[in-house]
């Protein structure tokens, strides 16, 4: 036999077991999905990565299933959390730029297919608690006009974790009726979750978005949360400590709930930071403009160091370095994921392919997915299904990875052109496209491939057209922000 024919063979075997499994997954009943999102979150800052921070239910569900120990979200919110929901580099749709601030009126454009409104065809019951930071200017960005049908919480980014005050907004809201409640955010969006769970019957799937806001500045916890830590002398680091606790309480009473509901067994979670944590103060300084309250009701200053770890890793959230992309990240399901670890390269926009692949759900053909199936990576310790991953473009930098290669590409004068092996220097401390020229020329070309793909930046666009660091807060101008406990004064001004 000729090694032509062998390989034929080989191809044919493989593709025959891939369709196999395919076919096993669709015969199979549809699983509940719990998609758990931390804001911010240090990817040192959890109790199984040797923290002092106390996380026992997110640690119990990482070492029960699979780490995703080499996952990638985008360097800040807004470009993270839509790479999540469109399976789609948030370059292909001008969202690959920072965050949507208050004054932006852009979102998620509406001809891009979310993950809910694919799993809302297969069948799916398409919940969300949390944080959306998708666009909020006009109600077609919101969540329940995305694809979900129930929303409860924020549509803009941060909010005060007690009032939900965002400059002079109260941003809190239920299916589009704004609310005035008292309690803190985790709990709030914690005890919806768990009421939702509770109205399941199991004859229907259903999809849960959980996009918590924890633990994204400004840093405020209960004092029951922040009197754990004793030994924090640091106030940020303890109340963001905190905030991690809490977050981990509620995601403790989420498990709890399906198992009360006997959903537990058919239920996959997955878990993921949208980004690394925040270690410079530019990233830290809450929803307040005067720098006295922001140090007094959980920002900080701008020059100051921010509570986050994200070692061994370099930079933090905003960063192309691995501590501001490369996130905590598990996915959980008993009797279909083995505990394990996985290092191979996975993105954010795998998540959306892999969960249609498990619901029967279909994308869009004229909006191709970036992402890949990644769950025989998961269940067979398979390689990555990504040639490559873009870790993000703009006009000015850029990030790309294959196999243990990154590169780092920054365009503004003098420019700079960074290559890492990743396998042998994870902290990115040593520069080698010197000495791997034909490497740093490939993953450049890479680049420039995607770049030449990218629409314009839609938060490059907005910044010419207002002052001030984010301006004045926007709603639509057709809705009364009166209604339902919205102020009717005209927002303040607020800070970074």
């Amino acid at each position: 036999m000729t090694d032509m024919h062998r390989l034929g063979r080989l191809l044919l075997a493989v593709l025959f077991g891939l369709a196999a499994s395919a076919a096993a997954r669709a015969a199979e009943p549809k699983p509940n999905i719990v998609f758990i999102m931390a804001d911010d979150l240090g990817f040192a800052d959890v109790g199984y990565r040797g923290s002092d921070i106390k996380t026992p239910n997110i640690d119990k569900l990482a070492e029960a299933g699979v780490r995703m120990d080499t996952f990638y979200g985008e360097p800040v919110c807004t470009p993270s959390r839509a790479a999540l929901m469109t399976g789609r580099y948030p370059m292909r749709y001008g969202l690959q730029t920072l965050v949507i601030f208050p004054s932006h009126t852009y979102g998620l454009p509406t001809d891009e297919r979310t993950l809910p409104q694919a799993l809302k065809e297969a069948g799916y019951t398409t919940l969300m608690t949390g944080k959306w930071h998708l666009g909020h200017a006009d109600r077609k960005y919101w969540p329940q006009n995305r694809g979900f049908d129930y929303f409860y919480g924020n549509v803009m980014g941060e909010v005060d974790y007690f009032t939900r005050d965002r400059g002079g907004v109260i941003d809190w809201q239920r299916n589009g009726t704004f609310l005035k409640e008292p309690g803190y955010y985790m709990t709030l969006i914690g005890n919806d979750a768990v009421r939702l769970i509770g109205q399941q019957d199991g004859k229907q799937p259903f999809f849960l978005y959980f996009a918590s806001l924890a633990p994204h500045a400004p840093y405020q916890a209960p004092q029951s949360y922040k009197d754990l830590y004793p030994a924090i002398k640091d106030r940020n680091r303890q109340a963001y400590a905190g905030m991690i606790s809490a977050l981990d309480d509620q995601i403790g009473r989420i498990v709890a709930a399906l198992q009360n509901k006997h959903l537990r067994d058919n239920t996959l979670i997955l878990f993921a930071s949208d980004n690394g944590g925040a270690t410079s103060g530019l990233f830290a300084q809450g929803a307040k403009s005067n720098d006295e309250r922001q140090h007094e009701e959980g920002g900080i200053e701008q020059g100051a160091k921010a509570p986050a770890s994200n070692a061994p890793l370099r930079g933090g959230k905003g960063s192309l370095y691995e501590g501001g992309v490369r996130v905590v990240a598990f996915a959980n399901w008993p009797g279909h994921l083995k505990p394990g670890i996985v290092t191979a390269p996975l993105h954010m926009v795998d998540i959306m392919p892999t969960l249609l692949a498990l619901a029967g759900g279909t994308g869009s053909a004229d909006h191709p997915m970036d992402g890949r199936d990644i769950w025989p990576a998961l269940t067979a310790a398979a390689p990555s299904p990504n040639e490559d991953i873009l870790i993000n473009v703009e006009a000015f930098r850029g990030a790309v990875r294959k196999g243990d290669w990154k590169l780092v590409k920054v365009a503004l004068l003098p420019g700079k052109t960074e290559l890492f092996n990743l396998a042998d220097d994870p902290g990115e401390t040593t520069n080698v496209a010197d000495r791997h020229p034909e490497i740093a020329a490939d993953l450049e070309a890479r680049l420039s491939a995607y770049a030449k793909q990218q629409k314009p930046s839609e938060w490059i666009k907005a910044q010419p057209g207002f002052a001030g660091a984010q301006g004045h807060t926007v709603f639509d101008p057709d809705f009364d922000i009166g209604d339902g406990g919205l102020p009717h004064e005209k927002p303040a001004p607020i800070g970074r």
